[in-house]
Protein backbone atom coordinates (compact mmCIF):
# COMPACT_ATOMS: atom_id res chain seq x y z
CA UNK A 1 0.00 0.00 0.00
CA UNK A 2 1.39 3.24 -0.92
CA UNK A 3 1.65 5.86 1.83
CA UNK A 4 0.92 9.56 0.61
CA UNK A 5 2.24 12.84 2.77
CA UNK A 6 0.65 15.86 0.78
CA UNK A 7 0.11 13.85 -2.36
CA UNK A 8 3.36 12.65 -2.60
CA UNK A 9 3.97 8.60 -3.23
CA UNK A 10 6.83 7.47 -1.99
CA UNK A 11 6.17 3.53 -3.24
CA UNK A 12 4.46 4.09 -6.89
CA UNK A 13 6.98 4.36 -9.48
CA UNK A 14 4.80 6.49 -11.80
CA UNK A 15 2.06 8.73 -12.53
CA UNK A 16 0.06 10.31 -15.33
CA UNK A 17 1.28 12.48 -17.71
CA UNK A 18 -1.68 14.68 -17.40
CA UNK A 19 -2.10 14.31 -13.61
CA UNK A 20 1.76 14.99 -13.01
CA UNK A 21 2.22 17.98 -14.97
CA UNK A 22 -1.78 19.33 -13.22
CA UNK A 23 -0.08 18.76 -9.74
CA UNK A 24 2.81 20.77 -10.16
CA UNK A 25 1.28 23.64 -11.42
CA UNK A 26 2.45 23.32 -14.92
CA UNK A 27 -1.43 23.74 -15.81
CA UNK A 28 -4.36 25.30 -14.13
CA UNK A 29 -6.51 22.11 -14.71
CA UNK A 30 -6.25 18.94 -15.34
CA UNK A 31 -8.53 18.90 -18.10
CA UNK A 32 -6.19 21.69 -19.53
CA UNK A 33 -3.22 19.61 -18.93
CA UNK A 34 -5.30 16.44 -20.84
CA UNK A 35 -6.06 19.05 -23.48
CA UNK A 36 -2.32 19.69 -24.42
CA UNK A 37 -1.19 16.33 -24.39
CA UNK A 38 -4.27 15.59 -26.90
CA UNK A 39 -3.31 18.30 -28.59
CA UNK A 40 0.27 17.41 -28.62
CA UNK A 41 1.76 19.67 -26.86
CA UNK A 42 3.53 17.69 -24.21
CA UNK A 43 6.32 15.48 -24.96
CA UNK A 44 7.78 12.91 -22.24
CA UNK A 45 11.51 11.93 -23.37
CA UNK A 46 11.18 13.49 -26.80
CA UNK A 47 7.96 11.46 -27.88
CA UNK A 48 4.26 13.40 -28.05
CA UNK A 49 2.37 11.74 -24.61
CA UNK A 50 -1.19 10.84 -24.92
CA UNK A 51 -2.73 12.12 -21.44
CA UNK A 52 -2.55 8.65 -19.68
CA UNK A 53 1.03 8.07 -20.96
CA UNK A 54 3.36 6.88 -17.19
CA UNK A 55 5.98 9.36 -16.17
CA UNK A 56 8.87 8.49 -13.98
CA UNK A 57 11.55 10.64 -11.97
CA UNK A 58 14.01 10.94 -14.25
CA UNK A 59 11.92 11.50 -17.32
CA UNK A 60 12.49 14.91 -19.34
CA UNK A 61 8.97 16.93 -19.96
CA UNK A 62 8.67 19.05 -22.57
CA UNK A 63 5.36 21.52 -22.69
CA UNK A 64 4.96 23.96 -25.17
CA UNK A 65 2.41 26.89 -23.45
CA UNK A 66 1.51 30.61 -25.20
CA UNK A 67 4.35 29.65 -28.01
CA UNK A 68 6.60 29.66 -24.95
CA UNK A 69 8.54 26.04 -23.86
CA UNK A 70 8.82 24.49 -20.81
CA UNK A 71 11.34 21.91 -20.67
CA UNK A 72 11.12 20.03 -16.85
CA UNK A 73 13.06 16.90 -15.43
CA UNK A 74 10.75 14.56 -13.05
CA UNK A 75 12.37 14.71 -9.59
CA UNK A 76 9.27 13.19 -7.40
CA UNK A 77 5.88 11.97 -8.18
CA UNK A 78 3.17 13.85 -7.24
CA UNK A 79 -0.65 12.25 -8.08
CA UNK A 80 -2.49 15.01 -6.18
CA UNK A 81 -2.32 18.68 -6.31
CA UNK A 82 0.46 20.54 -4.42
CA UNK A 83 1.29 24.10 -2.82
CA UNK A 84 3.98 25.88 -4.73
CA UNK A 85 7.00 25.07 -2.37
CA UNK A 86 6.31 21.17 -2.88
CA UNK A 87 4.94 21.86 -6.45
CA UNK A 88 9.07 23.17 -7.53
CA UNK A 89 10.68 20.11 -5.74
CA UNK A 90 9.14 18.01 -7.76
CA UNK A 91 10.36 18.61 -10.99
CA UNK A 92 14.17 20.42 -12.38
CA UNK A 93 13.53 23.34 -14.41
CA UNK A 94 15.61 23.18 -17.98
CA UNK A 95 13.56 26.08 -19.89
CA UNK A 96 15.02 29.02 -21.64
CA UNK A 97 14.74 32.17 -20.46
CA UNK A 98 11.93 34.06 -22.00
CA UNK A 99 12.55 36.18 -24.49
CA UNK A 100 13.11 39.81 -23.39
CA UNK A 101 10.03 42.35 -23.79
CA UNK A 102 11.64 44.38 -26.15
CA UNK A 103 11.59 41.65 -28.54
CA UNK A 104 8.04 40.27 -27.90
CA UNK A 105 6.93 44.16 -28.96
CA UNK A 106 9.03 44.30 -32.06
CA UNK A 107 7.28 40.96 -33.48
CA UNK A 108 4.06 40.97 -35.79
CA UNK A 109 1.17 40.08 -35.05
CA UNK A 110 -2.19 40.13 -36.56
CA UNK A 111 -4.93 42.45 -35.74
CA UNK A 112 -7.58 40.68 -33.69
CA UNK A 113 -10.42 39.49 -35.66
CA UNK A 114 -8.53 39.87 -39.19
CA UNK A 115 -9.18 36.40 -39.90
CA UNK A 116 -7.61 33.61 -41.57
CA UNK A 117 -4.16 34.87 -43.19
CA UNK A 118 -4.68 34.97 -47.05
CA UNK A 119 -1.90 32.21 -49.12
CA UNK A 120 -0.11 35.48 -50.11
CA UNK A 121 0.39 36.52 -46.53
CA UNK A 122 1.04 33.21 -45.53
CA UNK A 123 4.07 32.96 -47.74
CA UNK A 124 5.17 36.01 -46.97
CA UNK A 125 5.15 34.95 -43.20
CA UNK A 126 6.86 32.08 -44.38
CA UNK A 127 9.63 33.61 -46.10
CA UNK A 128 10.11 35.80 -43.13
CA UNK A 129 10.56 33.04 -40.86
CA UNK A 130 12.57 31.07 -43.42
CA UNK A 131 10.39 28.19 -43.92
CA UNK A 132 10.39 29.20 -47.54
CA UNK A 133 10.21 26.18 -50.07
CA UNK A 134 13.18 26.95 -52.35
Amino acid sequence: MARAEHGIQHIATQARVDSWTWAVRLFKTRSAAAEACRGGHVRVNGATAKPAQPVRPGDEVRIRVAGLERIVIVERLVTKRVGAPIATQCFIDHSPPPPPREILATMPRRDRGSGRPTKRERRETDRLLGRAES
